[in-house]
């Protein structure tokens, strides 16, 4: 059996002439889904796959559909004859354009058994002669392809070795995704072999020496593993060590390596080429030419080995010298290779005389995080997901390292400035930052991700965000482009927006739209045994984002950075909650209350993300009120007394209006319970004087998304910041049931009806485990099911609502596309929570809260 080695990603051209069997070897050996049939799109531009008139337009299409494939990362067979040069030029050209390695597989029979296959098919009416030609075109191309550019070529000679052939997919050198670390990822080092010793060591690495006390390896006792980003050598005092170091390391199986442009400099130079011995190299020759020759020899053979980049933990990771941009990443090409050794230049130059780099990573949109080198920078700091963590050791500043996953950074200083920079160090440079040799401040200063781009939020977009998927409509983007660039707080201090609440299931008891008995068999349906049931507080939704200081700005150390100022209280969409200096006032309080508290140290963070209720509803929504429901009351108070009187008037004349005046009557009393429900709900405040805030989930601090914690802990934390403040913050009175106890269900019930009989709006009912909480099938639950009171509710459906003919239409109300919706932006603001938490770029994160936005486009009844 003949084995045919093709890497997992490639273009594969079969070439054989017509009768030699390659559609039923593409059958054969690959997927339909993967193969590109000549013949079948000509018959798809012309109707029939014999017009060979439609040949170039048929291939057109079919390079247009390799083209995706191969852009999507997907293995593509081309089923055609590839016989002509200019045929297969084409497909060289789409993958090199794609960056995936030409493979060509070449199927050669006997012409007499292709005549007699040819023959055999009555959609095939040319004669023998054109398969003579084609044998012979055949026989040309066969020493020609290598040349051409196929990377590997494949010949099978006559039917029995091409049935007998088998496929075998190699990985590329580049994928080692089944490595899931954990890592300790190393900047440059430019023969700074002191301060590697001393990073190693202070990560945790044990080195080991030879007889003349050189490090010629590490291990880490638990199994972690190096990955150096290259620039191993030039300019320091000890390049030569440095690559013992590292060669051992890599020999020994406990580190990775990735080339930098100047072991491509130095590898050309030991090879005799003709190079300008500049930046460096002039001291890494003189240091090895103190070496044995075999140790040089070893070094050149080492470096030649290396590859360009590495995809590591499943796609998660991407380490490359000086950056790699998602289109090139698990890719083979030469301008795959070129960008990660030396990344990109705009063609200009700074002050400096130096290249002023293309600042790539401002533009990121991968969901791997890439680390590199190249570039020095005085602090790493992260950038879309990616971050260089080059700190220019060699010219007095450190040499870091970037743990991953945890995202740790350790350095240590430069023990001296073994080279002068061309540009300072600490130059911020006007513009994207400057080239690798140029040692200077990187494009780290002008490419944060302060920025958002509209292509991410524009348009119809399908988003998969973890917990699930969505699609926002394009018109629903616009929507929520709307508020959010005329009427939001600044989107950096946007990072979550809380999801709408469904209803429980509609009540069947007489008199009641709404009653507990509903939201608790909800949940036990979803297999929930233990909820907490809350009191619903009625007045605004306010999340609050509160720094402890006014250092907010900041991320150069990995923390989450937000923007300038030290917090933001905004709505449930985003808008500013009341506008300085009374939202500057609130999280006053709060910060004071958090420090207070203890909340700083024990969560360990600078800042925290609360989802509250502010109290009295009318401090937010007294416009509201006065126009839509006082208004109602006022007309309701004018006019019905006057409509008794006269009816009063009438019916002492004997006329019969007695049923009427008894329907005028109860609509009275209707309507002073309306006033009195919205009245309970409004007192006056004058500035914060008046105002309460109730707190009721802890969302995030630095590091951590809190949603997988339970309610009695969120509510601890929030019963702590009204013990510090109890003035201002006000309690949410709670009673946890167990759905399998009667007796528990029943307390809870009695309890909601005194809070409802009270004035009360109602209770949120809960999943005791958390806003993360998922049901036996591993589906997220509903965070919330409110349950509100019956006399809350003539706010919502009006005063008459509860009357017999009302209720029963409102029973037919329908919850699933309000369910529906609430769960969507539940997910996506789990998701984003989950983002801040791993200190994701804005841009993702903004993605998520966008679509949550976009969400509230949705046509759902308001009063549900």
């Amino acid at each position: 059996m003949t084995t045919l080695d093709i890497p997992e990603l490639a273009l594969v051209a079969l070439v054989g002439v017509s009768g030699s069997g390659k559609s039923t070897f593409a059958r054969r050996h690959f997927a339909p889904t993967q193969v590109l049939s000549s013949d079948a799109f000509r018959a798809l531009v012309a109707d029939d796959e014999n017009d060979q008139s439609a040949s170039s337009d048929a291939f057109d299409v079919l390079h247009y559909v390799a083209g995706k494939r191969l852009r999507a990362g997907r293995l593509t067979v081309v089923d055609a004859t590839n016989l002509q040069q200019h045929a297969r030029a084409g497909l060289v050209t789409v993958a090199r354009e794609h960056d995936v390695l030409p493979v060509a597989i070449v199927l050669d029979v006997p012409e007499a058994v292709c005549w007699e296959r040819t023959q055999a098919r009555p959609d095939r009416t040319f004669g023998r002669q054109v398969i003579t030609r084609m044998q012979r075109d055949l026989r040309r191309s066969i020493g020609r392809l290598e040349r051409e550019g196929f990377r590997k070529v494949h010949v099978l000679r006559g039917v029995e070795e091409i049935e007998a052939a088998g496929i075998r997919y190699e990985k590329l050198f580049n994928n080692r995704k089944e490595l899931t670390g954990p890592f300790d990822i190393v900047g440059d080092v430019h023969g700074c072999r002191a301060e590697l010793e001393l990073l190693l060591e202070r990560l945790g690495w044990t080195l080991h020496r030879d007889a003349d006390g050189r490090p010629i390896g590490a291990e880490h006792p638990e199994g972690r593993t190096a990955i150096f980003v290259g620039d191993l050598v030039d300019r320091g005092p000890d390049s030569p060590g440095v690559l013992r170091l590292v060669m051992g390391m890599v020999a020994a199986g406990t580190a990775l390596c990735v080339p930098g442009n100047h072991e491509q400099k130095l590898l050309r130079k030991l090879r005799g080429r003709n190079v300008t011995v500049s930046h460096g190299l002039a001291e890494t020759l003189t240091q090895l030419e103190a070496e044995d020759p075999a140790f040089v020899g070893e070094v050149s053979a080492f470096i030649d080995g290396l590859v360009s980049h590495y995809v590591l933990d499943d796609g998660r990771l991407v380490v490359a010298h000086a950056g790699l941009k998602e289109e090139y990443q698990g890719r083979a090409s030469g301008r795959v290779r070129a960008f990660a050794l030396f990344g990109e230049t705009t063609g200009e130059t700074d002050e400096y005389g130096l290249p002023v780099r293309y600042p790539w990573a401002r533009d990121y949109r991968g969901s791997a995080m890439v680390v590199y080198g190249h570039t020095p920078t005085p602090t790493p700091d992260w950038v879309n997901n990616t971050i260089c963590i080059d700190t220019g050791c060699v010219f007095g500043g450190a040499l870091t390292a970037l743990r991953y996953p945890s995202r740790e950074l350790v350095s240590v200083p430069a023990a001296k400035e073994y080279y002068a920079p061309a540009r300072p160090l600490h130059a911020v440079p006007d513009g994207s930052g400057g080239a690798g040799d140029g040692a200077g401040a990187s494009d780290r200063a002008a490419a944060d991700d302060h920025g958002l781009d509209l292509r991410d939020v524009t348009g119809r977009r399908h988003v998969d965000y973890g917990y699930g998927t969505v699609t926002v409509p394009a018109e629903n983007a616009a929507a929520a482009l709307e508020v959010i660039s005329r009427f939001s707080v600044d989107p950096r201090w946007l990072p979550w927006l809380p999801p709408t609440m469904a209803p429980c299931s509609t009540s069947t008891r007489e008199g009641f739209l709404e009653h507990p008995t509903q939201a608790f068999a909800d949940y036990r349906s979803a297999g929930v045994d233990r909820v907490v049931c809350e009191e619903k507080h009625m007045g605004s939704r306010a999340v609050v984002l509160v720094h402890r200081g006014d250092t907010a700005d900041r991320g150069a150390d990995g923390t989450t950075r937000f923007g300038p100022g030290d917090g933001v209280v905004y709505t449930r969409t985003g808008r500013p909650f009341f506008g300085d200096p009374l939202d500057r006032a609130l999280l006053d309080r709060v910060r004071a209350a958090a420090t207070s508290a203890g909340l700083w140290a024990e969560l360990e963070t600078d800042w925290l993300l609360l989802d509250c209720e502010l109290l009295p509803w009318s401090a937010k929504a007294g416009g509201l009120i006065r126009e839509q429901y006082a208004a109602v009351g006022a007309a309701g108070r004018a006019a019905l007394p006057a409509v008794l009187e006269t009816l009063d008037r009438a019916g002492a004349r004997g006329l019969p209006v007695a049923e009427l005046r008894d329907r005028m009557s109860r609509r009275a009393a209707d309507l002073a319970r309306y006033a009195d429900a919205y009245r309970a709900y409004v007192r006056p405040t004058d500035g914060l004087d008046g105002v309460t805030l109730a707190p009721f989930a802890v969302l995030a601090s630095e590091g951590a998304s809190h949603a997988g914690r339970d309610h009695g802990w969120h509510l601890a934390l929030a019963d702590r910041l009204h013990a510090a403040d109890p003035g201002f913050f006000t309690p949410t009175r709670r009673l946890v049931v167990d759905l399998g106890d009667e007796a528990s269900v029943a307390e809870a019930t009695d309890w909601w009806l005194e809070l409802t009989a009270a004035g009360g709006e109602g209770m949120v009912v809960k999943p005791y485990a958390g806003p993360a909480a998922r049901d036996d099938r591993g589906r997220l639950l509903q965070p919330g099911i409110k349950c509100r009171g019956r006399e809350y509710l003539r706010i919502i459906y009006g005063p008459e609502y509860a009357g017999p003919e009302q209720l029963a239409a409102l029973r037919h109300r329908s919850l699933g596309r309000k369910r529906g919706l609430a769960l969507r932006e539940h997910g996506l603001g789990l998701a984003a929570l989950d983002l801040l938490a791993e200190r994701a770029p804005l841009w993702r994160r903004h993605e998520l809260v966008f679509a949550i936005l976009a969400s509230e486009s949705e046509p759902v009844d308001p009063r549900l």
